[in-house]
């Protein structure tokens, strides 16, 4: 059985390996960051307005707290708008991500090809691009369908005492980066015909502990407001190199 230690070190380390890849490539990684830069004002501007409106949200949600002790209402108000807030982030990121790579998927591509160029040839998926493109528009969206029905969850568990503000932080983390897994891998499995979600989902539960080590640093660094601008080219670097591993080939 792999180090699980070992193994979050390896995922770890698949980050700065992408970013050493990725900026020998400045043109690519320019033209990777364009699909952010539009991604990012979009739901930067959707946060900014949420934000500015959660002390009257959370008011809302706890019209029972207005009889209580001044200090005691404040305390519980403030833990629920971290935990809302926690939420909020959890499925932004999840689709700010889902959305970016489905709309700059031919550029991803192009990056993970050469990526991969590097460490033998290069597998060719013949299929036309328009397919492509409305194939990952599809499993984005049911990536984000899936992050829209835990992230309630996990808001809810926010409010369990002790494990609301220890557990649950770590587990959204973890529940995003593993998302988040699942759109990075996508280039490289595709082109070798696995074009199924589950085939992905199957290679990261025999090598969970990399896909974590990768993913939720990567996960949390996307959390940072405009980051995806810097993260995502060098991100799909170093997806593809996870890739590769999952499938047992050379990185």
């Amino acid at each position: 059985m792999a180090n699980p230690v070992g193994e979050l070190a390896a995922g770890a380390g698949l980050l700065p390996r992408g970013l050493s890849l990725i900026v020998r490539r400045p043109r690519m990684f320019l033209l990777g960051a364009i699909p952010p830069v539009i991604t990012s004002m979009i739901f930067v501007a959707v946060l900014v307005v949420l934000f500015t409106q959660l002390d009257w949200l959370v008011k809302r949600l706890t019209p029972f707290a207005d009889t209580w002790n001044p200090a005691a209402a404040s305390v519980v108000r403030v833990l629920i708008s971290l935990t809302l807030g926690g939420g909020v982030v959890l499925l932004m990121v999840i689709s700010f991500t889902a959305l970016t790579l489905a709309l700059g998927s031919p550029l991803y591509d192009k990056i993970s090809e050469s990526v991969e160029s590097e460490f033998s040839e290069v597998p060719v998926l013949q299929e036309p691009v328009a397919r492509g493109v409305a194939r990952n528009v599809r499993q984005s969206l049911g990536v984000i369908g899936i992050a829209a029905l835990v992230s309630p969850l996990l808001f809810l568990a926010g409010f369990i005492p002790a494990i609301g503000q220890t557990v649950v932080p770590v587990a959204s983390a973890a529940f995003g980066g593993w998302m988040l897994g699942v759109e990075l891998i996508g280039p490289a499995f595709e082109r070798r015909g696995l074009l199924r979600l589950t085939d992905r989902r199957a290679a990261m539960r025999r090598g969970r502990f990399r896909v974590l080590g990768f993913a939720v640093p990567t996960f949390l660094l996307l959390a940072i407001p405009f980051a995806g601008v810097v993260v995502f080219p060098v991100a799909t670097a170093g997806g593809t190199l996870l890739a590769r591993q999952l499938l047992g080939e050379s990185t």
